[in-house]
Parts: C-alpha cells; sequence; structure tokens
C-alpha cells in the first residue's frame, strides 16, 4: 500500500507526521531525516544543552517509541538524494520509497564564513544541529577568547552562552548597529548594554576580513580595519537559508523558499512542504518565517490539507530569545514600522510597540510577559492601541484589550 512520504525530520516534520496520525490517518507513513536523531529542538541547543543544563534526550520532541506506538516508520540518518516526481518516489542510498503523497519539511541551513576568507578552518563553527554543538562545545572553557560574527539573535545568543560560561567574547556586526534587521535602536540598544554589563565586547560598524590559523586551526581574525584579534574559535551567527536543494532538483518552484499556495501545496499538486523552507501568501504578498510556532502551525494545517481539509494557512507569528536571565517575546512582524513607542517598565524590564501609521503591528518585550501577552492578543485580532495609552505607565495594559 502506497502511503504517506515526509522529508525532513525536524519540528515540522515531527508536527505532520503526528497530525496525520492525529486526524485518522492510517496509511503508511514515513518519516525521514538525514540526522541519527529523533526530532528534536532547536532552541535550547544553543542555551540549555550547551550549558549542560538539558540532558540529550529532553531535547526529543517525543520519545523515539512514540513513533513505533503510532506506526510511523522512521529514517534515520539517511539523507534523501532525490525526488523522482514521475515515478512518485524518494530516492535514498538504496532503496526507494514510493508516495501517493510527499511532504517536504527540511528546514533551512545556516550561511557559513567563506572558505576563501578562513571559514573552512578547525575551530570556525555554524550554529544549527545537535552535532554542530557537539563538536563546538569543549571550546566553552573559561579564559578561552571567541569572536562571535553577527550581531542577530544568533549571534547574540551564542555570546550569552559564551560569557556566561567565562569565555572572552568579541562580537563584531558589520552593520552600524546590531539587531539592525529586525529590531528598533531601542531593542538594539537594551541588548547592547545587557551584553557589555557581562563583559561582551561588541564592535560594530566592524567587517571580518579573514581568518588565519596555524597547524590548520583558525588562530587569529584580521578585521576591516586592520585590526588583528587572537581567537581559539569562532562562530558565524550570520543567518540562514532555506534548504530547497531537493526541491529545486525537482523542478518545483523556488521563490525564497519552496513556493506554496495558502493550503501549503507546492507547484506539484502531490507535494506539500511546510516550516522554514516555504514561503506561503501573506497580505498580498509572500513570506518565510524562521520561528518554531510558524513550524508547528502550518505543519499541522497541512497535515489536515493532505486529508482534504481545505483549510488556508493563517501565520500568527511570535518569537523569543533567552540572554542570560533576559527573556525576550515578540509578537508580530515589525516589516514596516513607521513609529516606536518605548513603554516605562520596572526593573530590567523593558517593552516598544512598532507601529505602520495607527495600526499596532509587532511588539519587543523584555522580561515584559503582560505586555506581551496584550500586544499579541491585540495584534491576532486585528486591533491596535492608542499609542499615548501605551507610553503611559499609569495604563494598565489590560484595558487596551477592551478598547
Amino acid at each position: 500500500m502506497v502511503g504517506i512520504v515526509v522529508i525532513g525530520g525536524g519540528q515540522a516534520g515531527a508536527s505532520l507526521v503526528a497530525k496525520l496520525r492525529g486526524e485518522g490517518y492510517d496509511g503508511p507513513l514515513t518519516l525521514i531525516g538525514a540526522e541519527p536523531f529523533p526530532p528534536y529542538q532547536r532552541p535550547p541547543l544553543s542555551k540549555g544543552y550547551l550549558l549542560g543544563e538539558m540532558a540529550r534526550e529532553r531535547l526529543f520532541l517525543r520519545p523515539e517509541s512514540f513513533y513505533a506506538e503510532h506506526a510511523i516508520t522512521l529514517k534515520l540518518g539517511q539523507p534523501v538524494l532525490a525526488i523522482d516526481r514521475a515515478a512518485q518516489r524518494v530516492l535514498l542510498g538504496g532503496e526507494s520509497i514510493i508516495y501517493d503523497q510527499l511532504a517536504l519539511t527540511t528546514g533551512a541551513r545556516p550561511r557559513h564564513l567563506p572558505a576563501m576568507i578562513g571559514g573552512d578552518l578547525g575551530g570556525v563553527h555554524a550554529v544549527r544541529t545537535l552535532a554542530d554543538i557537539d563538536v563546538m562545545e569543549p571550546a566553552f572553557r573559561k579564559g578561552a577568547r571567541a569572536l562571535i560574527v553577527g550581531g542577530g539573535y544568533i549571534g547574540l545568543e551564542a555570546a550569552a552562552v559564551a560569557a556566561s560560561l567565562g569565555v572572552e567574547v568579541t562580537l563584531i556586526e558589520q552593520a552600524d548597529r546590531i539587531l539592525k534587521r529586525v529590531a528598533a535602536p531601542g531593542t538594539a540598544d537594551y541588548f547592547r548594554a545587557l551584553h557589555r554589563e557581562h563583559g561582551v565586547d561588541i564592535r560594530e560598524g566592524a567587517g571580518l576580513d579573514r581568518l588565519e590559523g596555524e597547524g590548520g586551526r583558525v588562530a587569529r581574525a584580521v578585521l576591516a580595519d586592520g585590526t588583528t584579534l587572537s581567537v581559539d574559535f569562532v562562530i558565524a551567527g550570520i543567518g540562514i537559508t532555506p534548504e530547497t536543494t531537493l526541491a529545486e532538483a525537482a523542478g518545483l518552484v523556488i521563490e525564497n523558499g519552496i513556493r506554496v499556495d495558502a493550503q501549503g501545496r507546492s507547484s506539484d499538486p502531490l507535494i506539500w512542504a511546510a516550516g522554514d523552507c516555504t514561503s506561503f501568501p501573506w497580505n498580498g504578498g509572500r513570506l518565510r518565517l524562521e520561528c518554531v510556532p510558524h513550524a508547528i502551525d502550518q505543519a499541522e494545517c497541512v497535515a489536515a490539507n493532505m486529508l482534504g481539509a481545505g483549510c488556508d494557512y493563517v501565520a500568527k507569528p511570535w518569537f523569543w530569545s533567552d540572554q542570560y536571565d533576559v527573556k525576550l517575546q515578540i509578537a508580530g512582524l515589525n516589516a514596516g514600522y513607521d513609529r516606536v513607542v518605548p513603554r516605562p517598565e520596572e526593573g530590567r524590564s523593558a517593552s516598544f510597540w512598532y507601529y505602520r501609521g495607527e495600526r499596532l503591528i509587532a511588539v519587543d518585550a523584555m522580561n515584559a510577559p503582560r505586555a506581551y501577552m496584550v500586544g499579541k492578543r491585540l495584534i491576532d485580532a486585528g486591533k491596535s492601541a492608542d499609542p499615548a495609552l501605551v507610553a503611559d505607565p499609569a495604563t494598565d495594559l489590560k484595558t487596551l484589550l477592551r478598547a
């Protein structure tokens, strides 16, 4: 009996197969993962797991027994070589699997520093997989010297863990400030101050010219202005790119990810996609999201649609980042904002409210769970909030929900 095959053993893939079974699909179901581990959480990798506060087994989204109990065939450590759309089969090393429907949940891959500037030296790392963390973990020792390249959330999270473990951290950002693409200056100011309090040397407007090695391992970093830094290891936090290699080779339409319709169907009606690897319709354009809630929600929507539900996916973006003792929670998307309203908070708490015209579109909340909760509920409901009330510390934020 021919069944459903899912390629990609991450959050979206795990959510999709669980939802298929939950919705009553009882046919053959196969989940293929390139890594030798069952699907696991990625966010704790560079935080709790690297800090030694979380055992490997706690990363797993479900115990491996779950898949056997639900008749889900796991094929781990088996990268897919190709998709033969004409024959409706997936080619692995030494075997092929026939499908009647296929779902791609291939996620994203990290951008690496180019080999021509020393990115292939030993001790130069990216942060994406469990194996990545296992390889770099021994370098995180007290007194070691680390260079973090990139002042986005990936780089800042890596810097926070390294500094917490006693590593001497220098973080460089080529733009004129950290978080340039993703946050307002106020949020950047907050995190710059936080990291400097923990001894991180943040250098903005600082590009990397090259890395130099000794014995095949990185030893120095030469910055664009000629400054030379002695380093023991380097982490590239310069973003991720959608993993579309298989889809592109199979002839599917690619547009900043695998192009899918509102229901998650690709340009081939028998192939669906969900998670970081997709771009989907959004407010008259297209959007690609990189976050766990999106991976879960879109995957569950796709699973239902593979069984005939015919429901459009409506994204409700939210994100988080943990750095030291600060939890950043972000509701909405701030693209196209023209005004930011800071709200006075107590202690280390802070929040910044983004507006496009009169419309509230996003909130950054640092140790301010109420601001996040209220902002998210407003944005999800398509409502706004009077900026003057938001800025007034006397305003009980919950009253904004009744306006």
